[in-house]
């Protein structure tokens, strides 16, 4: 593997306004869309979660395994596994999830997993981050790594599962302290941050100076693209490519992926190699990111494209 995921497993049951009650079935949950799409986009993929052995928790499986992704650290459990019911909306969705004593929430292996050498970035966040003990042992593992790898850190707000708000901030806190690149929407920030614009709001959010922190903050802000943040130089925007969108779930997800994939093949392996990246190498990464996502959102559900898709539109728009 050269990149691992960690995080909830779960099916989405998508609706509309226009059906509400007409929900079609997808395996989804933010990290696990993002390993789909590193897996599609050709780099060796692993996931580590808990699966349930009923129905859901099967198909789940098969997923991750249909795309190519290395599940031998995946564990079992007869727990149920967790849903999520969305309706789709024309700018951002309506969740319900359903996570009480759910598999992948359990997730507690003893001792920790010690990735191999191989692996080079390692994902995490979103709502496995909400519940107990799969926090906590998410939390081992990303501080077991840091400083060894690139970690990126997702944290996909939910603002209908966080019981404490404050408390969640602090252990956003904690975890951004861990990360070299955070990664985040601009309805994150409002949650985590109101009061401001989004992107002076995430400027905060940098190492400065010797204080732990992430070397890359990137906010996404949907149809007007993206805005990268370093210490000591201006933001960088990007716009987002124009497509007409059918489905926006999953696309943060697409472009979170994407953005390590473009990293990797960069020569970025250590926190150094990120610092030291070049602008003409940041706009190319976050282009490539913007492209898959925006290929993506022309798609029913999380459906991240593969390489040549990528590649094409890119070459298209050139």
């Amino acid at each position: 593997m050269q990149v691992a995921f960690v995080g909830e497993a779960l099916i989405d049951f998508t609706g509309s306004p226009a059906r509400p009650l007409a929900f079609q079935g997808h395996a989804g949950g933010s990290p696990l869309n993002a390993a789909v799409a590193c897996a599609r986009l050709g780099v060796p993929t692993a996931y580590l979660t808990q699966l349930s052995t009923d129905l859901f928790g099967e198909q789940l499986l098969g997923h991750l395994q249909a795309n190519g992704i290395d599940t031998s650290l995946v564990t079992r459990s007869s727990a149920p596994s967790t849903l999520a019911f969305v309706e789709r909306g024309d700018r951002t969705n309506r969740y319900a999830f359903f996570t009480t004593g759910s598999a992948d929430a359990a997730w507690s292996p003893q001792p920790v997993p010690r990735l191999p050498t191989t692996c080079r970035a390692l994902h995490f966040g979103s709502i496995s981050l909400l519940r107990e003990p799969g926090a906590t042992a998410i939390t081992a593992l990303v501080r077991a790594h840091a400083g060894r790898l690139i970690v990126v850190f997702d944290p996909n707000v939910r603002l209908g599962l966080i019981d404490d708000l404050p408390a969640y901030r602090e252990r956003f806190d904690t975890w951004r302290r861990l990360v070299t690149v955070l990664k985040l929407s601009d309805e994150d920030v409002a949650a985590l941050a109101p009061g401001g614009p989004p992107v002076e709001a995430a400027a905060r959010w940098l190492r400065q100076g010797d204080e732990p922190g992430p070397s890359a903050v990137v906010v996404t802000q949907g149809g007007q693209g993206a805005t990268l943040l370093r210490r000591g130089r201006p933001p960088m925007p990007v716009p987002a490519p124009a497509v007409t969108v059918r489905d926006t779930i999953g696309a943060g997800d697409t472009f979170g992926a994407a953005l390590t994939v473009a990293l990797l093949e960069a020569g970025v392996g250590t926190d150094a190699d990120l610092q030291a990246l070049d602008d003409a190498a940041w706009r190319a990464a976050l282009e490539f990111a913007a492209a898959a996502a925006a290929l993506n959102c022309e798609r029913e559900g999380a459906d991240p494209p593969d390489r040549s898709a990528v590649t094409a539109a890119l070459a298209g728009r050139r």
